[in-house]
């Protein structure tokens, strides 16, 4: 163990030592990302402790998961532009994981709720209310991320802060809405699978597959799968009308969830997945033994 930690020192040392312009960026980005999970993670125990009534609790939840999400996002946008969209995936990895395991019932994803309405689980107007707070959270935490970029610590943030932003849609908008919404159905699909199935290690599986996804659209459409995440990193960017962005970052990714829901429900995939308990799989799967 101490071997390894030694020969993990020693790289480092020198990979700084080699390639200083490149690495320290990439150190205050991380470091950015540290702090905005930081700073919503006690902000989420703050409304855990101090907020009794369980719908505005789940309101303030939903809106500081929503900053905390596009909060990030803004800096992997950095992180792609610079350092590739290798890097980028691993990052969002390790943070769809993280979210996965910190944000308790709040989803940050307006779409969710639609699937909660559709099932019976939930109303319309608690829906629209939850899809408002995060829009909320999702729309004023790029101030916050302003201000940092105007900081400047980083070369790649130089004149990021108040730059004109480009829209990440690369195809015709129905091309774009399609892409979004065959990935959001697709991760919903694996997401709904994984949580019948209950394997071991589901949070990490459902963050590759969906990480993967992401990666696979993101020179079409950019790979969002989130109304509110793109709604707070691309409105208004120059490269699509606020018309084509609804059509394609609303309709598609909330077409793709619904269209999700019913798709599940079929005899052939419902047959799959409870065959699938039955197979004795290897040691992925819960309640198998290696």
């Amino acid at each position: 163990m101490k071997f390894t930690i030694d020969v993990l020192g020693i790289f480092l040392k020198v990979v700084v030592r080699i390639n200083k312009v490149t690495f320290a960026p990439l150190v205050v980005s991380t470091l950015f990302i540290l702090l905005t999970s930081l700073l919503a993670h006690c902000a989420r125990r703050l409304v855990q402790k101090t907020i009794k009534e369980p719908f505005v609790r789940l309101l303030l939840e939903e809106a500081i998961a929503a900053a905390e999400l596009c909060g990030c996002c803004f800096e992997l946008i950095i992180v792609a532009d610079n350092f590739g969209v290798a890097t980028y995936a691993i990052y969002l990895f390790a943070l769809t994981i993280w979210w996965s395991l910190n944000w308790g019932d709040a989803t940050a994803c307006p779409y969710t709720h639609i699937e909660d309405v559709i099932e019976g689980r939930g109303d319309i107007r608690k829906a629209l209310i939850k899809t408002w707070a995060e829009l909320g959270g999702g729309l004023l935490v790029f101030k916050y991320v302003q201000m940092y970029w105007a900081l400047e610590i980083a070369e790649t943030h130089r004149n990021k802060a108040f730059e004109d932003c480009t829209a990440d849609l690369q195809v015709p908008a129905l091309y774009g809405a399609i892409v979004e919404g065959v990935a959001t159905c697709l991760c919903r699909l694996a997401s709904r699978s994984l949580s019948d199935l209950n394997p071991r290690y589901s949070t990490a599986i459902d963050s590759f597959i969906g990480t993967s996804l992401v990666v696979a659209a993101f020179d079409y459409s950019g790979g969002y799968f989130n109304p509110v995440l793109a709604t707070s990193l691309k409105a208004g960017c120059e490269g699509h009308t606020l018309m084509e962005h609804a059509m394609v970052y609303w309709l598609g990714a909330c077409a793709g969830s619904v269209l999700s829901v019913y798709l599940y429900k079929l005899p052939v995939i419902q047959k799959y997945v409870r065959g699938t308990t039955e197979v004795n799989g290897d040691s992925i799967w819960a309640d198998k033994e290696d």
